[in-house]
C-alpha cells in the first residue's frame, strides 16, 4: 500500500522549521543532511553550505515529513499552495498540536467544532505553512 508523504521547501529556513516541527511531533530525524555534503565540487555558492539540502521526520506510523532548502535555481518554489492536513482521533491531542503549530503564526481558523462533526481549524505556522488539525468526533 502506497503512503502519501509531504515534501516542504523552504528558504534558508528549513533547519529551523524542522526543529520546531521536531518539538511538536518527536520522534527523531531518519535523514538529515546539508548541502556540504554533497560529494564533490559544490554546485551552488558557498552560503549554501550549511543550508538543508534533505531532512525527513517520521510523523505517527505511516508519515514522513520531509523538506530541505529550495538550491539557488529552484527561485520561488519556497512555502506552499497547499495545507497539510492532520487527522487525529484525540481532541486534547488535536488541541496540543494547533497551539503549538500556532506559535508566532497566524489562526486562519480557530479550532472549534463544525457543522460536519469534527473538531477543525486551520493555521498557517510562522514558516508560512498552512496546517489543518482535524478531529472527528466520535
Amino acid at each position: 500500500m502506497p503512503f502519501l508523504n509531504v515534501y516542504l521547501n523552504f528558504e534558508g529556513t528549513a533547519e529551523k522549521a524542522f526543529t520546531f516541527y521536531k518539538s511538536i511531533f518527536g520522534g527523531e530525524f531518519s535523514a538529515f543532511s546539508r548541502f556540504s555534503d554533497m560529494p564533490g565540487e559544490a554546485p551552488f555558492p558557498p552560503e549554501f553550505s550549511e543550508r538543508i539540502l534533505h531532512v525527513s521526520l517520521p510523523v505517527g506510523e505511516h508519515c514522513v515529513l520531509m523538506g530541505s532548502d529550495c538550491p539557488p535555481d529552484f527561485k520561488g518554489i519556497a512555502g506552499n499552495l497547499f495545507n497539510v492536513s492532520i487527522s487525529i482521533h484525540d481532541r486534547e491531542e488535536a488541541s496540543r498540536l494547533f497551539h503549538a503549530l500556532s506559535a508566532d503564526g497566524e489562526i486562519i481558523m480557530p479550532l472549534e467544532d463544525t457543522f460536519w462533526n469534527s473538531y477543525f481549524g486551520m493555521v498557517r505556522d510562522q514558516f508560512g505553512v498552512q496546517w489543518m488539525v482535524d478531529c472527528a468526533s466520535q
